[in-house]
């Protein structure tokens, strides 16, 4: 247990990580400058219903570590105030602003940690720039910035040949089944709450890997990944992960590619793009060494 979960334990605080953006925004201010804005979500998890949001517009002269810092000190007393503990990760993921926005973390002394599951982050922004922004004076249409939902060009390393498993499938659960994920036994993974409104008999499409002697050690190296979503390339399973890393899972043949894209593309549709990753000695156990739940939050209207 970390010191800052200890502390929220015996104050009774809410506990989540942050997830972060700090960038410039569709909104030319009076002075002829473009709107720079630091924008804070915690991240949704089983510990408490809400979710702390948290925003401040930066000066264009002043985006530097110094701001942010200063900015980061005032976002944790206000969310002190509201009953929140000091966060022990900070997830972000603008490579551009990289060297800025980890200094600035590491100044406060919380792990800054370059990630693409910021899932309640992206809904944050899109939320602004869909319904907040194009209310705003100097608001410019069409010209928003780049989010983690752009393409990652880079092309799909192989997964290294020690964490392929002995087996895998490509599997379906229920929206039923992925809310009650947090009863299971799971040794490493991240898993959230799911949408309440979501049909219970609606599909969730994911991949299962098996390995009967190095399931934890495979659980371990999915963990210290930090994956994103799973997608279909031409006719291969792609797995981005961290910052903009693609791992080739395997290849598919034409047909199953082809089934597979449009479970994909349905489930963005239907079940908020829920996918997930499961580790497991064998199928027959109950027992995960690991457990994801993943979104692909590209293509959602």
């Amino acid at each position: 247990m970390t010191l800052n979960k200890k502390i929220a334990l015996e104050q009774n605080l809410k506990t989540s990580d942050w997830e972060l953006d700090f960038y410039s925004r569709p909104i030319i201010e009076k002075n002829g400058k473009k709107r720079w804005e630091l924008i804070i979500s915690s991240s949704k998890n089983f510990k408490t219903d809400e979710i702390f949001l948290w925003n401040k517009i930066c000066p264009a002269n002043e985006v530097n570590s110094i701001w942010l810092t200063k900015s980061l000190n005032e976002a944790l007393n206000d969310a002190e105030k509201k009953g929140w503990a000091k966060p022990s990760k900070i997830r972000f993921w603008r490579a551009s602003m990289k060297s800025i926005i980890k200094k600035s973390i590491e100044n406060i002394g919380i792990e800054a940690l370059v990630s693409r599951r910021t899932y309640e982050l992206f809904d944050r922004i899109k939320f602004l720039e869909q319904e907040v922004y194009p209310l705003e004076n100097g608001y410019v249409r069409g010209v928003l910035a780049p989010t983690f939902t752009s393409k990652i060009d880079n092309d799909a390393k192989p997964l290294p040949e020690a964490v392929r498993g002995d087996a895998l499938t490509i599997s379906e659960i229920s929206i039923e089944e992925l809310k009650c994920a947090q009863k299971w036994p799971i040794e490493f993974g991240d898993i959230f709450p799911i949408q309440e409104s979501l049909k219970n008999e609606n599909l969730v499409p994911g991949l299962r890997l098996f390995s009967k002697d190095r399931s934890l050690a495979l659980a371990a190296w999915f963990s210290s990944l930090e994956p994103v979503k799973l997608q279909i390339e031409k006719n291969q399973l792609i797995l981005e992960a961290s910052e903009d890393n693609k791992w080739l899972v395997t290849d598919l043949s034409e047909k199953d590619a082809k089934t597979l894209n449009d479970k994909f593309t349905q489930t963005k549709n239907n079940s908020y793009g829920y996918q997930f990753i499961s580790i497991q000695s064998t199928p027959f156990i109950e027992e995960f060494a690991g457990f994801w739940i993943l979104r692909d939050i590209e293509l959602i209207s």
